[in-house]
């Protein structure tokens, strides 16, 4: 069981957290002057200059800096240990391998709101297999900032995206790689069901990210040793931060219902719904260690090089 998480407000900075001009370039947070406290966009009357040293602008910048004591303490939700360790990572590229009901969408909605408040002018996109899909995991971000004390100011509020007033926007995308074209600097990428999106879409979204050297995380459970998911996942990219909660680990599940699963589902879709294993899918002739096994750099392409 993974214990349920807290922290100290008032101890962030010194222990699991510690504020400093290192930390701040390392975690790619914006420059001090240029985060904007909660209360400012809330209520747009908080001056962080002028009020640097109350109470009130401390929180402020904690809040903007650490995003578990955002969500801790502003939307007010029990966090398990792992996402403490997603929200407070400073790696660009994150992917969830967790298991149905783990929290990863509540993860990742946090993530956008936080970077939606405290970052002026970002882009955030949600991007799933269908337009459904995108606005369901939307609502969970619109639920959160119902959850705040103050909402945030908006500019634009429909079904599918927000503007807030700092010029912030969450965009929840289509899943049909033509009709996404066309978005450049974002922010913050989130691919929910990642191993259900198509890889052209995957691989469509990546270069909205090449000029603001924004976050891009995939989450989902498996779906045969398949797709862009699947490499990802065990490639040895050392630039992805790789996390993974199977139902065990997690709280929520009891053992109970896991036998009940695996009874019902069978040993393949359990495996990879809660086990989080990348299972040969069923309809495989040779299965990919075999095909992986068959390739070589040592043996030069039949037809590589020949000219037209």
């Amino acid at each position: 069981m993974i214990p349920k998480v807290i922290p100290d407000i008032e101890n962030v900075t010194q222990t699991a957290y510690p504020i400093t001009p290192a930390t701040i370039e390392k975690s790619g947070t914006a420059p001090i002057e240029k985060i904007t406290p909660y209360k400012t966009i809330a209520q747009n009357k908080y001056s962080l200059t002028n009020t640097l040293k109350t109470q009130d602008a401390k929180r402020d910048l904690i809040f903007a800096l650490d995003p578990v004591s955002f969500a801790a303490h502003v939307v007010d939700f029990d966090l398990d240990t792992w996402q403490v360790r997603a929200l407070r990572s400073p790696a660009k590229r994150q992917i969830f391998n967790c298991t149905r009901q783990a929290g990863k969408s509540t993860t990742a909605a946090i993530k956008a709101l936080h970077r939606a408040i405290y970052f002026p002018r970002s882009l955030v996109l949600l991007v799933s297999p269908s337009l459904r899909q995108s606005s369901e995991l939307f609502r969970k971000v619109t639920d959160l900032t119902d959850h705040l004390p103050t909402s945030p100011r908006l500019t634009e509020d429909n079904r599918l995206s927000l503007t807030m007033q700092n010029g912030s926007r969450i965009v929840s995308l289509p899943g049909k790689e033509e009709t996404i074209r066309g978005y450049s600097g974002a922010s913050l990428i989130i691919e929910d069901e990642a191993s259900r999106v198509p890889d052209d879409l995957y691989r469509a979204v990546r270069p909205m990210l090449a000029v603001s050297r924004g976050q891009l995380i995939l989450m989902s459970t498996p779906f045969g040793k398949r797709g862009h998911f699947h490499d990802e996942w065990t490639n040895e990219e050392p630039a992805w931060e790789r996390i993974m909660i199977p139902a065990s680990a997690c709280p929520r599940i009891t053992p109970e219902f896991l036998e009940e699963e695996r009874r019902s589902m069978g040993d393949w879709w359990y495996r990879q719904e809660y086990e989080c294993q990348f299972v040969q899918t069923v309809d495989t002739v040779f299965d990919y260690e075999m095909v992986m096994s068959a390739v070589s750099d040592e043996v030069k392409p039949l037809f590589a090089g020949v000219e037209k």
